[in-house]
């Protein structure tokens, strides 16, 4: 913001929550359809998603990450490691909470799908700038804050 810029009003902010729900609704219809293909769920896609990005990851790391609750994210690790997507090791930080990650097989299945969504992409992106998206990231980041100290049960 410089000197000239105005402060955003609270309203501003208000109309990106009104799009950020259809958003995340359709976009979560859209990965469920797609995923099937896998089998996956949206939430087992999550986990797989975030290990990808992160590498090994406790449960209660992936729960607070995502602000998910811990008993869920647990089911869709159970259910990964079901499908021999994700493994369990031995966590030399916490005898009782293991590290969680991805087998070879989860690696190919969250790059196909990755790529998938990549191209799916590209026409959004076609006609965005840089620094349009850093923005929106920035404001986007900013309201993730805001409900930081809510908790998840």
């Amino acid at each position: 913001m410089t000197d000239r810029d105005p402060p955003v009003r609270p309203e501003r902010l208000a109309a990106v929550f009104d799009l950020v729900g259809p958003l995340y609704r359709r976009a979560h219809r859209k990965v469920d359809r797609d995923t099937a293909r896998e089998g996956l769920s949206a939430g087992v896609r999550a986990v797989l998603v975030m290990l990808h990005a992160h590498g090994a990851m406790t449960v209660p790391q992936m729960g607070r990450e995502q602000a998910l609750s811990r008993q869920f994210v647990q089911r869709m690790v159970n259910e990964a490691s079901a499908r021999g997507l994700a493994e369990a090791l031995p966590n030399p930080a916490h005898k009782r909470s293991r590290l969680i990650r991805l087998t070879e097989e989860g690696r190919r299945v969250v790059d196909a799908l990755r790529e998938r969504e990549l191209a799916m992409l590209g026409p959004a992106a076609a006609d965005l700038t840089a620094a349009e998206v850093e923005v929106c990231l920035r404001v986007l980041s900013r309201m993730v804050a805001l409900f930081d100290d809510v908790d998840v049960e």
